[in-house]
Formats: structure tokens, C-alpha cells, sequence
């Protein structure tokens, strides 16, 4: 895994956003007359664009399902953005790739704007060349179009030098399109079936495997 570029999920990959996510997401349903009581049951919305989230699993038409990641940003930009965690190893992780001359960079479906305000927070920023994420105008949120766009905004020509890191298919899927290889980690919110299900490069349990793996 000699690489130098390092994309990076965040979401389930960085920090674990369970509670954000969910409660805001629960917020957006209850405008719409959808109770969620357990919170657990809203894990899927972690990952994946929203917007395609809403319309999958509550059957939202399109434009119902903008509203929605509307109403989403209503909670989540006042409270669930903070209402999350850094995994335990992820800083150590990052200071020992960059001190490797490693150039790491955030690849996200997340809006960037939260996604900076996010790693700014949690004191992750100082280790980061680069954020991309979507647009708030919901832009650029297919994982493929934000690793391509990560992939030009660094002048990163030759893709045999760069690797996805993430923990949902979305991730894989997108790196594959762009060309890249793809690391699946199992401590978010992906399974080793779905991770092996759409052809992960390979796939580590733990934030040490993962460290492990990067710095051969």
C-alpha cells in the first residue's frame, strides 16, 4: 500500500456521527408525520447521499426528498453537526501518515462546509491537505463526482498513486469508477458483506489495521 495520496470518508470512517445523523434525520421525518423512536433503525442514512436515502427507504418523491434534507439541515446545522465523535486511534493515525510525507485529503458526500466546521472542531483540520465535499445547492454528492473532483482540485494525475478509504459500498463504488484502489474499514457502518459485495481492495477491523496498512 505504497500510496501518497490518502482520500478519506468522514462519516463512519473519521468520526462517528451516529447521534447527529439519526437525530436529524428523525427531526426531518417528524415533519412529516414519521415517528422514529429508535434511533438505531436510522443507521443507513450514514453514508450514503441523503437525498437518495429519503427517496429509498420512505418512498419520498424528488423533490419531497429535497425538502427533507432541508428540514434535515435545520437540526443538524444547530446541533447534530457536533453531535458526534472522533474514533479512538484516528489523530495517532493521521500524525504517523503525515509524518510519512503522506498527502491526506477528505473525500465526502457531507456538504464541505460542514465537513470543515466538523474536522476544525474535533482538531482534525492540521492534518488535512484538502476538503472536498458536495454543495449545500446539492451538487457534487455522488461519491465518484467528489473523489474526481478531490482528485483534480489536487493535481493528482496519476490515480495508481492515490486510495480511497471509507467504510460504506458508495466509497468502493466511487473509487472504482475514478480509478482508484479502495481500503473498507469495518468500525462505521459497513459490513465485511457489503464491503466484499462491491469489491473493496481490501478491508481492515480496526483503526490500527488501518494505520498498519497505510504506513507499509
Amino acid at each position: 500500500m505504497d500510496k501518497k495520496y490518502m482520500l478519506f470518508d468522514l462519516d463512519g470512517t473519521l468520526t462517528d456521527p451516529q447521534e447527529g445523523i439519526t437525530n436529524s434525520v428523525a427531526y426531518a421525518l417528524e415533519q412529516y408525520g414519521i415517528h422514529m423512536e429508535d434511533r438505531s433503525s436510522l443507521n443507513k442514512f450514514i453514508g450514503p447521499p441523503l437525498k437518495d436515502s429519503f427517496m429509498e427507504y420512505y418512498g419520498f418523491t424528488e423533490d419531497r426528498a429535497e425538502e427533507a434534507v432541508w428540514k434535515y439541515r435545520e437540526y443538524f446545522n444547530e446541533d447534530g453537526i457536533f453531535e458526534n465523535k472522533v474514533y479512538p486511534g484516528i489523530p495517532q493515525m493521521l500524525q504517523h501518515l503525515k509524518d510519512q510525507g503522506k498527502i491526506l485529503i477528505v473525500a465526502t458526500s457531507k456538504p464541505t462546509v460542514y465537513a470543515k466546521r466538523i474536522l476544525e472542531r474535533f482538531e482534525l483540520s492540521q492534518y488535512f491537505a484538502d476538503v472536498q465535499g458536495s454543495e449545500m445547492d446539492g451538487r457534487r454528492t455522488k461519491k465518484e463526482e467528489v473523489i474526481s473532483y478531490a482528485l483534480e482540485q489536487n493535481q493528482i494525475t496519476d490515480n495508481a498513486q492515490a486510495v480511497m478509504i471509507g467504510d460504506r459500498e458508495h466509497d468502493i463504488i466511487g473509487a472504482k469508477k475514478c480509478g482508484l484502489d479502495s481500503i473498507g474499514v469495518l468500525f462505521g457502518y459497513g459490513s465485511r458483506e457489503e464491503m466484499e459485495g462491491c469489491g473493496a481492495g481490501q478491508i481492515v477491523d480496526t483503526v490500527q489495521m488501518l494505520e498498519d496498512l497505510l504506513s507499509r
